[in-house]
C-alpha cells in the first residue's frame, strides 16, 4: 500500500495526481492498482496564524527548478493556495508544472529565513490606515458640494 499527502481542488483531481506521482516512484499503473481511501486531512487549530515552509520542484520554460518558499497562513492548504498563486504570478508556473516535496509548520521564529516573513514577526505590528473616509450618517445623501475625504 502507498500513501500520499497530495493537495488538489477536489477527489477527481486528487486521484489523477496520486496515479501521477505513483507512475513516477514506482512501475505501477492505474489499472493494476486501486485507490482504498480518500481522507481530507483537518487542521488542529484552524484559527491560529502559523509559518509554513513549502519546498517545491518546478518546471519553468528553460529548465527543473528546486525552491523553497515561506508562507503566513491559517492552515497548511491555504499556504498551498497562496504558493500556487505566487508560483503564477512571480515564475508564471502553471499548476501541472508545479510539484510540492514538503510543506513544514515552522514553530519558532528563529528558524524563519525569508525576510518577508521576518518583518511580520515584530511584537506589536500595526496596519496604518492614512487614507480613511468616515462615513456620517446625520449628513444629508445629496449635497452642493464636493465632499473633503483628508482630514
Amino acid at each position: 500500500m502507498y500513501r500520499m499527502r497530495i493537495f488538489a481542488n477536489n477527489d477527481v483531481v486528487a486521484k489523477s495526481r496520486f496515479w501521477y506521482f505513483l507512475s513516477k516512484l514506482r512501475k505501477i499503473k492505474k489499472t493494476n492498482g486501486e485507490i482504498v481511501t480518500l481522507n481530507k486531512i483537518a487542521e488542529k487549530h484552524p484559527q491560529k496564524v502559523k509559518n509554513f515552509g513549502i519546498w517545491i520542484r518546478y518546471d519553468s520554460r528553460s529548465g527543473t527548478h528546486n525552491m523553497y518558499k515561506e508562507y503566513r497562513e491559517m492552515s497548511r492548504c491555504e499556504a498551498v493556495e497562496a504558493m500556487y498563486q505566487d508560483m503564477a504570478a512571480r515564475h508564471r508556473a502553471r499548476f501541472r508544472s508545479v510539484h510540492i516535496l514538503k510543506v513544514v509548520e515552522i514553530e519558532k521564529d528563529a528558524d524563519i529565513r525569508r525576510p518577508y516573513i521576518k518583518q511580520l514577526l515584530t511584537k506589536n505590528l500595526k496596519f496604518p490606515l492614512p487614507h480613511r473616509v468616515t462615513k456620517a450618517s446625520t449628513k444629508k445623501l445629496f449635497s452642493a458640494h464636493r465632499p473633503t475625504t483628508f482630514f
